[in-house]
């Protein structure tokens, strides 16, 4: 899920540990079958994603060089259709999963980005400012 903010931030404890202005919100979730070619095309989405109005039309962050806090999110990968409960048997494993994120913040960074993160496993307090609202969930 992205989504375009006036500011962002995660918390950890008491700490800030990631934090941007106007930009984008990347809350990231891997699946199972996901790899490094995937976070990689998610990464140039992100950052190529013509969200942002202009004059000249709608531009990406990567356009204006507007920063994007990347926060782990294995709880997109919630099945809900069943029960009270939910399932993440679709979500990887932090093994699998904590490595593919990093690779989207580091294409993120060899694409030119400014990258705040969260701390992958950690319970954060997440808060954004959405600008629009604005929210999208990608696919690649």
């Amino acid at each position: 899920m992205v989504s375009r903010v006036t500011s962002a931030s995660v918390t950890v404890g008491d700490a800030v540990v990631g934090a941007i202005g106007p930009g984008l919100l990347a809350l990231v979730g891997v699946g199972r079958d996901d790899d490094a070619d995937r976070a990689r095309a998610m990464a140039r989405k992100i950052w190529e994603l013509r969200v942002f109005p202009s004059d000249e039309g709608a531009r990406s962050a990567g356009d204006l060089g507007l920063p994007v806090l990347v926060v782990s999110q294995f709880t997109l990968y919630a099945d809900t259709r069943r029960g009270r409960r939910p399932s993440w048997q679709d979500a990887a494993s932090g093994e699998v999963a904590e490595p593919l994120v990093d690779e989207v913040v580091a294409e993120l960074r060899r694409r030119g980005g400014t990258v705040a993160t969260g701390v992958f496993g950690a319970r954060m307090l997440v808060s954004s400012v959405n600008e629009g609202p604005m929210t999208l969930q990608l696919e690649v």
